[in-house]
Formats: C-alpha cells, sequence, structure tokens
C-alpha cells in the first residue's frame, strides 16, 4: 500500500515537474522587453519597446494601436507571439499602456479617437530618436477600434511606412448593430427577441443623438446590461466614428486583415469599404476563413476553457496558423536602406 502510494506521489510530482517546465518554455519568448516611459503634454504613458534577443544594424519598428477596452501593454501577454514574428524578421515592437493602465497618466475612457491618435504620433516621435530604430520603416498595427485611429495617425505623419489593419470596423452604429445581432443568432435568440433588443438599442441611440445625460440614460436603461457613467460619456464621444472618408488619408501600404468566423464586424462591408477607398496598388487584404474578430483559431472560439488553457499553456497555438506568417511576410517586404 505504501509502495503504491509512493508510485502516485512521484507520479504526481513527475506531472507537476513538466507542467511547469511546459510552461515555463511556452511563456519565454525570443525577445528582450524594455519597459519605457514616455513624457507627453498630457503626462507619462508607459508601455514596452520589445527587442529581438539578437541582433545587428537598424531594426523596423511596430507601433500597437489597440482596440476596445481597459488594454495593458501585453494585452495580458497576447500581443508577446505577434512580437516575437516580427522580431524573427528583424522588427522590434512598441506598446503602450492604456491611460490609467500600469501606470499611464489619464483615463483612456475620457479619449476620443482623435486623441488615441495624438497619444501614438507622440509614441513615433519617441521612437525616432532610439538608436536602434530606423525611422524609415516604422510602420502602425491597429486591431478592432484601432481601424479608427489609424488612419487619423496616417493623416498627421506622413512618414508612416505601412499599415497594418486587423478587423477593423467601418462605422461605430453599424458595427454594433451587427454584432448584437450576430451574438444574439449565435445564442439562439428568436427574431421577435432580437427586435426587442434592437428597439431598445435605437432608444439608446436617440440619446445620445439628442446628447442626452447619463441620468436621462438611467430612465430607460435595462438594468442586466447597465453602460456606466463614464463608459456613457465615452460612448458619447465617440459614437459617430467612421473610418470611410479617413482612409484618403493613407499614402502608404495598407494590409488588411480579416477573420472569416468574426461575428464583431461585417468583414464584406470592411473589405467592400476599404477596396473603394484605398487604391488597389496600395492595398493588400488577407481572409482568413477559420479566423475570429482576435484571429483566434476556430476551435478556440468554440470552447472558453480550451482558448484558457491554451493561453497558459500554448500561448503561441491561439492563433490562426496563416496569421502570424502573413504578418511577417508582409512587413518583410520593407527592407532596410
Amino acid at each position: 500500500m505504501k509502495k503504491h502510494f509512493k508510485l502516485i506521489l512521484v507520479g504526481t510530482i513527475g506531472i507537476l515537474a513538466a507542467s511547469i517546465v511546459l510552461f515555463i518554455y511556452q511563456n519565454t519568448f525570443k525577445i528582450t522587453e524594455k519597459k519605457i516611459e514616455i513624457e507627453t503634454s498630457n503626462g507619462i504613458l508607459t508601455g514596452t519597446l520589445a527587442l529581438p534577443t539578437d541582433y545587428s544594424g537598424k531594426l523596423g519598428l511596430v507601433v500597437f494601436v489597440h482596440g476596445d477596452g481597459a488594454i495593458n501593454d501585453s494585452y495580458d501577454g497576447g500581443y508577446k507571439p505577434l512580437w516575437e514574428k516580427f522580431a524573427s524578421v528583424g522588427y522590434a515592437s512598441l506598446s503602450l499602456n492604456k491611460p490609467g493602465i500600469n501606470g499611464s497618466n489619464g483615463n483612456w475612457l475620457e479619449q476620443s479617437m482623435d486623441d488615441r491618435a495624438q497619444e501614438a504620433i507622440h509614441a513615433i516621435h519617441w521612437a525616432k530618436n532610439l538608436p536602434m530604430v530606423d525611422s524609415k520603416r516604422i510602420g502602425l498595427w491597429g486591431a478592432s477600434q484601432g481601424g479608427w485611429v489609424i488612419p487619423k495617425i496616417a493623416k498627421e505623419d506622413k512618414d508612416i511606412a505601412f499599415n497594418i489593419l486587423v478587423s477593423p470596423a467601418i462605422n461605430w452604429v453599424t458595427q454594433g448593430k451587427y454584432n448584437t445581432r450576430k451574438n444574439l443568432q449565435k445564442e439562439g435568440t428568436s427574431e421577435k427577441e432580437i427586435q426587442e433588443v434592437e428597439k431598445y438599442d435605437n432608444q439608446v441611440l436617440d440619446l445620445l443623438k439628442s446628447q442626452s445625460s447619463y441620468d436621462d440614460y438611467l430612465k430607460i436603461a435595462n438594468k442586466n446590461s447597465l453602460i456606466s457613467k463614464e463608459r456613457w460619456s465615452f460612448i458619447k464621444k465617440n459614437y459617430l466614428s467612421d473610418a470611410t472618408e479617413d482612409l484618403k488619408y493613407f499614402n502608404s501600404p495598407v494590409h488588411l486583415v480579416l477573420g472569416g468566423q468574426d461575428i464583431n464586424v461585417d468583414i464584406n462591408n470592411t473589405d467592400l469599404i476599404y477596396r473603394q477607398h484605398i487604391q488597389s496598388n496600395q492595398l493588400s487584404v488577407s481572409i482568413l476563413p477559420d479566423a475570429d474578430h482576435s484571429m483566434l483559431k476556430k476551435e478556440m472560439v468554440a470552447s472558453k476553457l480550451r482558448t484558457n488553457l491554451t493561453a497558459i499553456f500554448f500561448p503561441r497555438s491561439l492563433f490562426d496558423d496563416k496569421y502570424l506568417n502573413d504578418l511577417t511576410q508582409f512587413v518583410s517586404q520593407f527592407k532596410a536602406n
């Protein structure tokens, strides 16, 4: 009995040790992360500069522009596989904590899309003075809401070398309606119930259009999906966002990446508008049939447990297989002088 118990104990310890080794290996990336601070007129912005572990000569740089939410510089580690891939082809990555996150001054919920663009421009100007960065190969990577920010950056900074847009929407209101309907359909909600939700959402939209106060919103608010006061202010400031006219400001290559499983954004509409407003010799489009809004694999979308376990033990396996290679192939065409 004691011998049997010892065998079980040894086996358990072995499994735990193997799990720890696997965790360390899978979460050790071939990059050197440097914590940085950037002084701006609105205070300090903190973030990470991710460099290849070994490099010689000048590096290109990818500046990250986040989507919606209280996002930190590494997206809770989710950006690290991208940083490693970019590093493998001679690119550093620069990503900031949003205002109010991890030491960055301010509050991201008080920002407009123009504010966010100015924040990124500060970061780009700071990066141009770094000794290891090739100032002629600084490009942008932006996801989701970043699609409203990046064209505004391009309008002001004509030296941007390239632009990567991942799952960007075109119009805030249209995108919200699309996402609501698709989510409800996925949950098996009846058409009648969907129309009731849409009716309520239109009432909220009418309040936004009239610039109503938060107290006015609370009078009709659905208590099961209550918007906070700060979020209400953020939405009022940004709900008119539409990328259509701003797309004309691009004067360097644009790479659009869309996921076939995306229920947040109508990828057909995004694809169409980009093709209509960006010259064909300036635009490349990759549609990844099995990827979702975050470029996760199809099987990850179906199981949150699987996604969480993969994020812990196999973070490089989260993304659609074609996604990371697609990005590195795109940036590799921009050669050092």
